[in-house]
């Protein structure tokens, strides 16, 4: 059912030497003047500051006096975070930093389909009803802390204000019409969740030091600090925020401490997927460690995705690590399951050219009703709704296409919403079961008046041409300058015309993919090129072909021998 891509060239003079190239590549990146260029390729740790970022100096003092006096005093304290990878990592950092402070503090994670998403009455109510913070019949709750979540939860925060429980909110999710009547709010939409709480996690490990209470030694303190910023990393990368600013400096650190990390779970989690630390990108993070992270929350519970990152026990961590990787199996399944329910249903009922795609059943789960959407995206490139229908409540996940805002587009249709939060590109909400029909078409209304054709039109976005006599493992290395790559900063995707085929087969189960060897007419020895997921294409050109093909270049090196690689993202006959 893909189309066509629309093939977008940003610079169309071919470059003629690295240096060239590297200005071009930062060019597209909006990164023009020389201090936007020494600062994206050089990045410092120590320009990342609450003020970088837009969280309000007021808000974070408060917060921060607000966690002293409760440390001081003794006083429970609960970090209340999300169940996805994000607020994993953001509840571990303000856990561990707490606790190291002398803090009575403990990990709240809640339950995603008996609780749903971030603070919620019953959430608050199931907290509170926790042994470990009770003294006889009586809660001892006096703070919460929440993570990655909190920013839209004002009933929420109404009812702890009502039960003499303070709350200081850490998100970065949009704002909603109203603020929660939260003691502080910690906010801002340039990090992910994980991010702004490693920031307040700091200002708290400043203040205790400066005042020299309960505090740890400076050396253990510090090395506390480096190992939360591979917890931010895993959280940057599966969030996907923009790889830009202060979230380009905390992924670049955070990725070096990554490759060394000391956590036994992680380096557990890493054994099972068979990935060396020392090789971790964001690839391995996006698609390998993140899903695993990800699958407790989404089948049973992100508690145990939390001791993991946590434990020290290397018993512990393995055992986990096997429960993750195990539930991640199931997780692919049941996905792959309700991808093909759903998929069927807009097939069958020609319901791909409609401007929004709507599809619900009682038997998606509610943990992978958000990947659902985003693969009905990614076939059909429409705005996908996905429900999960339950009797008196359903759950929905939504995810966009560039330049249609999803979040505020459902906000439109509040009125008959329970609950609504998210991104511009990724949003979910609840709503009565009853109210389903109704809202459909409040939304379809919606789309049809806002959505336009431009919308639809699959833009391949290519940075520049390259001439062929520049591929070697030297660019390859130039362009991992512009490293780490994600969301605002791509990898670098280059335009060849007119290069020959001189080799092809098909690989993979079912013939999925095409192996190519590639060559231009003054090129002396061929390229090597892989065009995943195109086996269908293969009928379409033999060896001998001329064809312009657009691609990014990739290190395939093997057994200490360096060489090159191109990936093809696409390629059409010259």
């Amino acid at each position: 059912m893909q189309a066509d891509r629309n093939w977008k060239v940003l610079h169309k003079v071919k470059a003629k030497g690295q240096k060239e190239l590297l200005k071009i590549l930062l060019n597209n990146r909006k990164i023009k003047t020389r201090k936007e260029i020494e600062e994206f390729l050089n990045p410092k740790l120590e320009d990342v500051t609450a003020a970088s970022v837009g969280i309000d100096k007021k808000q974070l003092k408060a917060s921060v006096y607000r966690i002293r006096k409760a440390i001081k005093n003794k006083e429970q304290i609960a970090i209340f975070g999300d169940y996805d990878v994000d607020g994993i990592c953001g509840t571990a950092i303000l856990w561990e930093t707490l606790n190291s402070l002398g803090a009575k503090v403990t990990p709240y994670i809640p339950h995603r389909t008996s609780e749903g998403y971030g603070l919620s009455i019953a959430g608050i109510e199931n907290l509170k009803s926790q042994p470990r913070l009770n003294r006889g019949q009586r809660s001892n709750l006096k703070l919460i802390i929440t993570v990655d979540n909190g920013i839209v939860a004002n009933k929420a925060v109404e009812l702890a204000n009502k039960k003499g429980i303070d709350v200081i909110i850490t998100d970065h999710h949009v704002l909603g019409k109203d603020r929660p009547k939260a003691l502080a709010i910690v906010h801002t939409t340039k990090l992910c969740g994980a991010g702004v709480a490693y920031l307040l996690s700091e200002e708290v490990r400043k203040s205790q030091f400066a005042c020299r209470e309960n505090i740890n030694d400076s050396t253990s303190d510090k090395r506390q600090a480096t190992s939360h910023l591979e917890l931010v990393a895993l959280a940057t990368v599966a969030d996907i925020v923009p790889v830009k600013g202060a979230n380009r400096a905390l992924l670049k650190f955070g990725l070096e401490e990554l490759r060394k990390t000391k956590r036994p779970g992680l380096i557990a989690l890493l054994q099972e997927a068979g990935i060396k630390p020392e090789t971790i990108g964001t690839y391995e993070i996006g698609h390998i460690i993140a899903p695993r992270l990800n699958a407790m929350g989404r089948l049973e519970h992100a508690m145990d995705s939390l001791r993991l990152i946590c434990t020290t026990n290397k018993k512990r961590a393995a055992d986990l690590a096997l429960a993750l990787s195990s539930t991640n199996r199931q997780r692919q399944l049941v996905t792959e399951e309700a991808i093909l329910h759903a998929t069927t249903y807009i097939k069958d009922n020609k319901l791909y050219n409609r401007k929004l795609l709507y599809v619900s059943h009682k038997t998606y789960l509610p943990g992978v009703i958000g990947l659902v959407a985003g693969r009905l995206v990614e076939e059909f490139f429409r705005p996908a709704i996905v429900l999960s229908l339950g009797k008196k409540y359903s759950k929905a996940s939504a995810r966009s296409v560039a330049g249609f805002n999803i979040v505020e587009f459902i906000r439109q249709a509040s009125e008959f919403l329970v609950d609504v939060g998210g991104h511009p590109m990724a949003a979910g909400f609840t709503v009565e079961t009853e109210k389903i029909p109704v809202l459909q078409k409040k939304l379809e209304q919606l789309a049809e008046a806002l959505l336009s054709d431009s919308h639809f039109v699959r833009n391949l976005r290519i940075d520049t041409k390259l001439p062929f006599s520049m591929l070697d493992i030297s660019i390859y290395d130039a362009i991992q300058k512009l490293a780490p790559f994600g969301m605002a900063n791509p990898q670098p995707v280059f335009l060849t015309e007119k290069v020959t085929i001189e080799d092809m087969r098909l690989v993979g189960a079912e013939g999925k993919h095409i192996k190519l060897k590639v060559k231009s007419e003054k090129s002396k020895v061929g390229v090597d090129a892989i065009a995943f997921g195109m086996g269908e294409k293969a009928s379409q050109f033999h060896i001998g072909s001329k064809v312009d093909i657009v691609y990014s270049v990739e290190d395939d090196s093997w057994d200490g021998n360096r060489r090159l690689q191109l990936k093809i993202k696409d390629l059409k006959k010259n």
